[in-house]
């Protein structure tokens, strides 16, 4: 059964895509940490990181360096936060999270509540940054 970011790869669940290449998704964050909160995911189904085959998770880093550049000239921040916990959905993805300091990489925080009218122009500036 394919995961829910595998439906999302295939255009069966709608996302909020922030940028796409043959390989890589990344999308924001319906339940986000911060503002500009986006997953990065390989579009090939795996479910643990390190199971990547090197060559495509090197790439998948490159994929998500160029996408926080794009985050962090929406959202000034100190840096962009990259974490992987990979027990949520069981298909690999990278966690970019805007951060000012080491609190707003709680996952146990409160999550923020955006409408999908703000999460669509959030995605469409960050697409664009």
């Amino acid at each position: 059964m394919a995961t829910l970011f595998s439906r999302i790869v295939l255009g069966e669940i709608p996302c909020y895509k922030v940028a796409e290449n043959d390989d890589f998704l990344a999308f924001l964050d319906i339940q986000p940490l911060t503002k500009g909160h986006v997953l990065v995911i390989p579009k090939l189904e795996i479910d643990y990181i390190f199971d990547i085959e090197d060559d495509l998770l090197g790439k998948m880093m490159v994929f998500s360096k160029e996408v926080a550049h794009k985050i962090k000239k929406v959202f000034p921040c100190k840096k962009i936060g990259i974490t992987v916990i990979g027990l949520e959905v069981p298909h690999a993805h990278i966690h970019l999270v805007p951060i000012n300091s080491i609190a707003d990489m709680n996952f146990s925080s409160p999550k923020l509540s955006i409408t999908s009218n703000e999460l669509a122009e959030i995605a469409f500036t960050i697409q664009n940054a």
